[in-house]
């Protein structure tokens, strides 16, 4: 049996093999930020196709960090029973332990869009996300610590709704990357400086989350191990984020990198455009016992499986090849030997007057 189909385990989730559903924005919820029918249909597919783990689209902490239109929402207590309809049908359709369901959580930032929250998207620092933009909303202590708080009280909120764990978004430059960051954090005060004074924030975010669902309940983070911008995160100032996750209460790392348009790539045609982010994964488990589950590519068996058998990785995760190939776990269970079938065109989100993600190659 190959590798990837051995059982893993994270904080106690016993999961049936080490295929992870990467966190992807569905963009199928209402206004409210409730997942539609669509969106229930999306996540049977999934638990039925055999991936161990799925983790959700990112959904909003706090009314201000919505980052687009039909994002998911777990800001606010009257959600729950929507989002568990949603970890009910994983549940089901799974098989009881055949898939379990994690939701990551995340505040968009001054990636927010301000037409979407109807207010100035805000940040660490008033830096734009793109030169010549303007300027966010720089956050002061009190409203800092409000986040934090948001972002535990979420948690929570998953956990009532039935999750299977939380993965924290500190990736691709959202509001964690944000202060993880020099590129956008220029403060200098207790959340600005110093490499540890960026972390701060992060550091308490950790803290608000386990103490709102318990020691025992999963807890993950996606770490964008390096910014590739400049004067951005650095890979020593990823590696040593990494160093700390298991002190501040996370229990597994999903490694990724980059932000906007360098956190994906296209034309994965070839085994070789594989894993790109292995080398931030092998400096990663240079420092932490943490389960790591690794995104970026992956699309042929041999690749994953000589992750998975060289120990840098614990989990292969995949995002795109999923869209389009929801049942790729069984296929390549019952003995399928060819790769995914994604082309990475990065045609999956919806543009003006298209619902949700979907496979728009063109070859379809």
């Amino acid at each position: 049996m190959s590798i990837l189909f051995e059982a893993g385990n994270i904080a106690g989730l016993e999961l049936e093999n080490r295929l992870v559903r990467s966190a992807t924005a569905e963009r199928m919820c209402d206004e409210d930020g409730r997942p539609e029918q669509a969106m229930l249909d999306l996540y049977a597919d999934l638990a039925r196709g055999g991936v161990g783990l799925i983790i959700t689209g990112h959904a909003f902490v706090h009314e201000s960090g919505k980052a687009h239109p039909s994002m998911t929402a777990v800001h606010r207590d009257d959600l729950i029973p929507s989002l568990r309809a949603l970890t009910e049908v994983v549940h089901r359709e799974g098989g009881g332990k055949r898939s379990g369901v994690v939701m990551q959580i995340n505040h968009a930032g001054r990636a927010a869009s301000e037409q979407v929250i109807g207010q100035m998207p805000v940040a660490p620092s008033p830096v734009s996300q793109v030169k010549g933009g303007r300027r966010p909303h720089e956050l002061t202590g009190a409203e800092i610590e409000e986040l934090i708080a948001a972002f535990g009280r979420a948690a929570g909120r998953a956990k009532e709704a039935g999750f299977d764990g939380v993965q924290l978004h500190g990736a691709h430059g959202y509001l964690i990357n944000q202060f993880c960051s020099p590129a956008s954090n220029w403060r200098r005060d207790r959340w600005g400086g110093s490499i540890a004074r960026r972390l701060r924030f992060l550091e308490e975010v950790a803290a608000a989350a386990r103490d709102e669902v318990g020691s025992d309940y999963p807890l993950l983070i996606k770490l964008g191990a390096q910014d590739s911008v400049r004067d951005g995160l650095t890979l020593d100032d990823g590696v040593e984020i990494v160093r700390h996750l298991a002190d501040w209460g996370l229990d597994a790392v999903e490694i990724s990198s980059g932000i906007g348009g360098t956190s994906s790539r296209k034309d994965i045609l070839r085994p070789e455009d594989e894993a790109y982010f292995l080398p931030q994964a092998r400096r990663a488990r240079e420092v932490t016992e943490l389960p790591l589950i690794l995104v970026g590519g992956m699309r042929s068996l041999a690749v994953m499986e000589s992750i998975l058998e060289e120990g840098t990785a614990d989990f292969i995760s995949m995002s795109r090849p999923l869209i389009r190939e929801p049942d790729l776990p069984n296929q390549w269970r019952e003995g399928r030997t060819e790769p995914a079938a994604c082309i990475s065109c990065n045609n999956c989100w919806p543009g003006p007057g298209e619902y949700g993600i979907a496979c728009r190659a063109p070859d379809r």
